[in-house]
């Protein structure tokens, strides 16, 4: 289900957790070549980003129970 951002966190790591709408949170970390997300390690960029939809798996989960 797709879900707004509508903020970000740390983790314990210091990887970067996108916070969505539903209360759910979910990984965006720059790892390429795998995951290019040059974007999250600024915060112009991570700023730029709230609002884009993202799609919510543990909404998912919980809608096919």
């Amino acid at each position: 289900m797709l879900q707004a951002i509508i903020g970000f966190h740390l983790d314990d790591e210091q990887h970067y957790i996108a916070e969505l709408a539903c209360g759910h949170n979910q990984h965006v970390r720059h790892t390429p070549p795998w995951q290019n997300r040059v974007w999250v390690l600024t915060e112009d960029g991570r700023n730029e980003k709230l609002g884009v939809m993202l799609e919510c798996k543990l909404c998912d989960d919980e809608l096919n129970k």
